[in-house]
C-alpha cells in the first residue's frame, strides 16, 4: 500500500490557505520521501542544530497501518499519542494525569460523573478548531465500535454528552478507577467529526506534529505543526528510521546516521559505550516480556503442566543472556504500576520440582511450539529452548514477522506458547479478559478486577488489584520473564527525548537539537 498525504506539505500563509496548499503539495511529498529519508541520514548533529532541525531517531517495531482507531499494537501509541493524536487528557512520564485539550476536569464524589472544560483556542491540524461536539463524537465512536482498539474500556460509560458550551460530560453506572487513565490513550483521543481523510495512512489530529510522509518498510516522518495551539515544537522534523537488526541499529547510531536510538540491544552497548558523542541512558518501564500459555487449550489448561514450564525457566540467566537489561518480575504487575507486589518467589527456579510435576500430569516428554515475532532477540527463543530441554520439553522455535504474529497469534489465537513484550501500562485488564489472546479465564480474578475498578480509593484499588495478581501468579497463568530496562543512546546535542518508557510512549514535545 502506498502511503496517501492527503495533509502534507509546507505551511505558507494564513490558515484559511495553507491547507489548500498543503493539499496541493501532497503528491510532491510522495515522491520526495526516499530524499527526505536519504538526506536525514547523513550529517553530525554538529551542522543540523536549531528550529529548522531534522532529529533521526532510531526504532524497531514498524506500524502495519496508521489507523489509530483499529490497527492493534504499540507501534502506533509510541509515536502518534501526544505528539499527533492529543486526548482531554494525557499522562506524564510517571503515569500521572494531565488536563491537555482540557483545561481542567472534575470528578464526582460517588465516582459517577466526569465533567471536562474544553481548553480554548484548540485546533486540528487542519486548522479546525475543536468543539465539545467532536469531543463527544470521538469518544461515542469508540464506545459503540467493537471494532475500535480499547472500545471495551469505556462499557461502562452510560452517556457521552455536551450540557453547555465548552463543556463535555460522561456518566457511568458505577465507578471506573481507571478511566481517566484509559481516556490517556486510545480510547479518549480526539479526532475532527467532519474530516474525511484515510486513517490507515494519514492523520488529521492536534498534536504539535503532523504525519508528512512514511515510506513503509524503512521510515515515518512527522513535521512540525506551525499552527500549534500549544508551545511551538523546537524542531522541524522527526525521522523514524524502522531498523529490525540490533547490530545494523547500533551501527547506524555509532556512524552518525542516527540522533537517537531507542532501545540499544543490551548485548551490543559496549559498540557505543566510550563514544565522547553518544551518551547511553538506562530508562524505568512497564514492558513486560511475557512468555504467554494458550490456557484454552491442552496441555495448558492442566495447572501442573504451567508450573512446571515456569519452574524450569531461570529468569536471572535469560536476563544475563540479553545484556542484562531487565529485572525479575514474577507476576502480572510491574513495579510501576498500581497492585505491584514481589512476587518471583511464586513457581521460582526449580528444574527437579518441574521434572516431577511433568511425570505427575503423565506429560514427561511433552514437544511445544514457541511462536513469537522477528523484533526481539532470538538469543531469548534459544535460552527457552535450552531451559526447558533439561527438564523434558522439546521446544521448537519459530520466529515470525510482526504482522504474522498479530494475525496468527493475537488475533486467532493459533498458538501453544509465544513470547511478547506487553508494554502498555496498567494492563492487568487482560488477564481478567477471557476473550484475550491468554485464554486465562478465572472468575475470581474477574471479580477482583472489577472491584478494582469499582474502587473510589487508590488503597482499595490496589488492593484489590494485589490479591487477584497473586492468584494470577499463583495459578501459573503464564511465565512473566522479565520487565525491561531500556538503553537509549542519545547523541551529543540532542535533548528532551523521553528516556524513561520509550517503547509504550514518546512524548516529543520538548525534542530539542542544539
Amino acid at each position: 500500500m502506498s502511503p496517501l498525504l492527503p495533509r502534507t506539505g509546507t505551511r505558507t500563509g494564513t490558515r484559511a490557505g495553507t491547507r489548500s496548499a498543503r493539499l496541493a503539495l501532497a503528491a510532491t511529498a510522495v515522491a520526495v520521501v526516499s530524499a527526505l529519508t536519504l538526506t536525514a541520514c547523513s550529517g553530525s548533529s554538529d551542522d543540523r542544530g536549531g528550529a529548522d532541525a531534522t532529529v533521526r531517531v532510531g526504532l524497531v517495531l514498524e506500524p502495519t497501518s496508521l489507523d489509530i482507531r483499529k490497527q492493534s499494537g504499540a507501534a502506533l501509541d509510541q509515536v502518534l499519542i501526544d505528539n499527533v493524536y492529543q486526548g482531554l487528557v494525557g499522562r506524564t512520564a510517571d503515569g500521572e494525569i494531565r488536563d491537555v485539550l482540557a483545561s481542567r476536569h472534575e470528578v464526582s464524589a460517588d465516582g459517577r460523573t466526569y465533567t471536562f472544560t474544553l481548553r480554548k483556542g484548540t485546533t486540528f491540524q487542519d486548522s479546525k478548531p475543536v468543539t465539545a461536539a467532536d469531543v463527544v463524537w470521538s469518544l461515542q465512536q469508540v464506545k459503540d465500535d467493537a471494532g475500535y482498539v480499547d472500545s471495551a474500556k469505556l462499557a461502562g460509560v452510560t452517556s457521552i454528552s455536551s450540557p453547555s458550551d465548552g463543556v463535555v460530560e460522561l456518566r457511568l453506572a458505577k465507578p471506573d478507577s481507571d478511566l481517566l487513565f484509559t481516556l490517556t490513550g486510545r480510547a479518549g483521543l480526539v479526532l475532527e467529526q467532519a474530516a474525511r481523510n484515510d486513517l490507515s495512512d494519514s492523520a488529521n489530529g492536534t498534536g504539535p506534529f503532523e504525519v508528512s510522509s512514511w515510506k513503509q518498510g524503512d521510515s515515518l516522518t512527522f513535521s512540525r505543526n506551525d499552527d500549534y495551539w500549544g508551545t511551538e515544537p523546537k524542531v522541524a522534523k522527526i525521522v523514524f528510521r524502522y531498523i529490525t537488526d540490533p547490530s545494523t541499529a547500533v551501527n547506524a547510531m555509532a556512524n552518525g546516521d542516527l540522533d537517537v536510538l531507542n532501545p540499544v540491544d543490551g548485548t551490543l552497548q559496549g559498540q557505543l559505550q566510550g563514544n565522547p558523542d553518544i551518551a547511553l541512558h538506562r530508562g524505568r518501564t512497564t514492558d513486560k516480556y511475557t512468555l504467554a500459555f494458550n490456557d484454552s487449550r491442552a496441555p495448558f489448561t492442566d495447572v501442573r503442566v504451567r508450573k512446571a514450564i515456569r519452574q524450569a525457566i531461570d529468569p536471572k540467566a535469560l536476563i544475563k543472556a540479553i545484556g542484562g537489561t531487565g529485572v525479575e518480575q514474577g507476576g502480572p504487575i510491574p513495579e510501576l504500576d498500581p497492585g505491584y507486589e514481589d512476587l518471583t518467589a511464586i513457581d521460582a527456579y526449580d528444574p527437579a520440582n518441574a521434572k516431577k510435576l511433568l511425570a505427575e500430569a503423565g506429560k514427561p516428554d511433552l514437544d511445544l511450539t514457541l511462536t513469537y515475532a522477528n523484533v526481539y532477540p532470538a538469543t531469548i527463543g534459544d535460552v527457552l529452548k535450552s531451559q526447558l530441554a533439561d527438564v523434558g520439553i522439546t521446544l521448537k522455535v519459530e520466529r515470525v514477522d510482526f504482522a504474522t504474529w498479530l494475525s496468527q497469534v493475537f488475533q486467532d489465537k493459533d498458538f501453544q506458547l509465544s513470547m511478547v513484550d506487553h508494554v502498555e501500562a496498567r494492563d492487568f485488564g487482560n488477564w481478567a479478559n477471557p476473550d484475550y489472546y491468554f485464554g486465562y479465564d478465572n472468575a475470581e480474578v474477574q471479580a477482583l478486577y472489577a472491584e478494582s475498578l469499582a474502587a473510589t480509593s487508590e488503597t482499595a484499588k490496589v488492593e484489590a488489584l494485589r490479591k487477584a495478581a497473586r492468584i494470577v501468579s499463583e495459578d501459573a497463568a503464564g511465565e512473566w520473564l522479565y520487565t525491561a530496562t531500556e538503553i537509549t543512546a542519545v547523541r551529543t546535542g540532542v535533548t528532551g527525548f523521553p528516556v524513561d518508557g520509550g517503547n509504550s510512549r514518546l512524548d516529543l514535545s520538548k525534542l530539542a537539537l542544539g
